[in-house]
């Protein structure tokens, strides 16, 4: 299986999810449930538009196994062989609109979730490095995150983001599961 940066993003959530419960929790009219399991939905391109299968406990899965299932699930939703039930219950969405060139966006709920990560092209930017303050190209990727604000709050949504960040940067850390 060919590793790419939807299983470590997905993983990087779930320890997110973790460190940040509110954000694995949501709105059924007036009441807030939290949930305790990490079903993650991932959009994927089909022939009418972006669907978002969803990848049941994904904190029990291997990076692999997250490669093998994003595929599959974005395989039959481009021959539209996708189930009503692999399209519910998710907690969370990830959106990668960077495949599309994207460079920033907005992505919008996917309710009852009250979050969704968009994630966008990796270029070469300008980035201030080392003691001596040197200008250096280096790849970046801009992060987007929409939520509830019912039920997140904008301190805990930063400290989502950070953790994410943080945990997609040190890759080492997930592959020997630290």
């Amino acid at each position: 299986v060919k590793l790419g940066l939807m299983s470590f993003f997905v993983k990087a959530v779930v320890e997110a999810l973790r460190q940040v419960p509110a954000f694995n929790a949501r709105l059924e009219g007036e009441e807030l449930v939290e949930q305790h399991y990490y079903d993650l939905g991932v959009a994927v391109g089909s022939e009418r538009g972006l669907v978002v299968p969803v990848i049941r406990d994904a904190d029990q899965l291997s990076l692999a196994a997250i490669e093998r299932s994003i595929a599959e699930l974005a395989e039959r939703a481009a021959k539209g062989r996708l189930e009503l039930a692999e399209l519910q219950g998710g907690c969370f969405t990830i959106s990668n609109g960077g495949v599309y060139g994207s460079l920033l966006s907005t992505p919008i709920l996917n309710p009852p979730q009250c979050g969704i990560l968009g994630l966008h092209a990796i270029k070469k930017r300008a980035v201030v490095v080392g003691e001596d303050d040197r200008i250096e190209a280096r790849p970046m990727m801009y992060l987007a995150l929409s939520y509830d604000h019912r039920v997140v709050d904008g301190r805990e949504a930063v400290t989502f983001l950070r953790h994410v960040a943080e945990t997609v940067a040190a890759p080492e850390r997930l592959l020997l599961e630290l």
